[in-house]
């Protein structure tokens, strides 16, 4: 995400009536937002890139439903942190869980391809994918059990 539209999340979470009883870091929770959506994104593209790849998209397929799994769970992640009344704390981390799972298999899966295939888009994708299952993991870090 640009640092402007980090700047803005950081300070539209810090005019949040509830940000007071937050159990999260807000440093942490902004950078782990800011990694879900971005990673979303990358994952998105790079379906779309692996199905470009005519010559490849055969061997891809897994690529492409990984990277669209992922996608949608760090949708669905970024959207639950940046809700601040009342969080259900045993469903944040079992969908930080989630999206540091998802991002793992994505960035693995992209790494071979990246490294195998000389695909470019997996690269950036796999780099996407560990910020933010490192995100997640330092968010669920900082949660008492």
């Amino acid at each position: 995400m640009t640092q402007h539209a980090s700047s803005t999340l950081s300070r539209m979470l810090q005019t949040h009536p509830q940000i007071g009883q937050s159990p999260f870091d807000l440093n942490a929770l902004t950078e782990c937002i800011d990694a879900c959506f971005e990673c979303a994104q990358v994952c998105t593209s790079c379906a779309d890139a692996c199905l470009g790849e005519t010559e490849h998209a055969g061997h891809l397929t897994h690529c492409i439903r990984i990277n669209l799994d992922c996608a949608d769970i760090c949708t669905t992640t970024g959207r639950a942190l940046i809700r601040q009344t009342q969080p259900e704390m045993n469903v944040i981390r079992a969908q930080l869980q989630a999206c540091l799972t998802a991002c793992k298999a994505c960035g693995d899966e992209c790494q071979q391809h990246a490294e195998k295939m000389d695909m470019k888009h997996c690269a950036v994708c796999a780099e996407a994918c560990r910020r933010c299952e490192q995100a997640c993991q330092q968010m669920l870090g900082g949660l008492s059990a």
